[in-house]
């Protein structure tokens, strides 16, 4: 089994006769930005067999072209009106946008995301249509040493390196987290605005600008990895939920320490 991942970007303004913009740049966006537009990803990812003729399972094109005519209009319609797209049912909308899309795709879609934000995407499941995925991201800034006392100073610093400073050292750690929530009666699921104010409380308040080694207890006695920190976080976020509407579960966290470095977490039983 194959899974093929497609990105479109698209922009939408309330002039519809940018459907008909030159395709000089698909890469950037297409219908590509005009003046003060809404700017739009979405990810398609299908699951299937290659063809042993050509090597395809689906022709990327089939996405682009199934994106642009059932995604496209819905979307649209669903910020024509400035402030009905204010109040919009984001778990009813997901929904519509993979219902349309799945069918045009052969029903090989296995997920659809919709990008809001370089930091905020919704996703749901073709297993999973009653929940949506909110994929959120966040940052905080701290210092720590990695250090172990039982080890002598030659194995730390061989161990360690520069992680092993005295005096510590300090990173931006970046943190995305993604959270099931149901979606209700109504069409609506957990804002992200709740999701912020849960993670700030619980996560961002008790270490940002903290030296992690010194002024967080869960680090007394434990290395500040990255490994150890996002499991700390995970801890931390998994009573906060209960703050949040019935049903809402921590799917995953992921904490990056640098650029390069990531460390994802999905709890004790996965």
């Amino acid at each position: 089994m194959l899974e093929l991942s497609r990105t479109v970007r698209f922009c939408l303004s309330p002039d519809p006769g940018d459907d008909d913009s030159p395709r000089d740049n698909t890469f950037a966006s297409w219908p590509a930005m005009r003046g003060l537009g809404r700017y739009y990803e979405v990810q398609v990812v299908c699951r299937g067999l290659a063809d042993p003729q050509t090597g395809y399972f689906i022709n990327i094109k089939e996405i682009d072209t199934a994106v642009r005519d059932h995604v496209l209009p819905r979307m649209r319609r669903a910020i024509a009106d400035e402030q009905a797209a204010m109040n919009v049912a984001m778990g009813s909308l997901m929904r519509d946008l993979f219902t349309a899309l799945a069918p045009a795709l052969n029903h090989t879609v296995h997920h659809f995301a919709l990008q809001l934000t370089p930091t905020l995407a919704l996703v749901i499941e073709n297993q999973a249509m009653d929940t949506i995925l909110i994929k959120q991201q966040y940052e905080f800034s701290a210092a720590h040493r990695l250090h172990v006392p039982e080890f002598d100073d030659e194995q730390n610093r061989q161990t360690f390196g520069k992680c092993n400073n005295p005096a510590g050292h300090g990173h931006n750690y970046r943190v995305e987290v993604v959270v099931g929530a149901p979606i209700d009666a109504h069409g609506q699921t957990v804002s992200p605005a709740a999701l912020d104010a849960v993670v700030d409380q619980h996560v961002i308040e008790r270490l940002d600008h903290k030296h992690l080694n010194v002024d967080v207890p869960e680090f007394a006695e434990q290395n500040p990895s990255v490994e150890n920190i996002v499991r700390v976080v995970w801890d931390y976020l998994t009573p906060g939920l209960a703050e949040l509407p019935d049903g809402a579960k921590l799917d995953e966290v992921s904490v990056w320490e640098t650029g390069k470095t990531v460390c994802t977490y999905r709890g004790p039983e996965r």
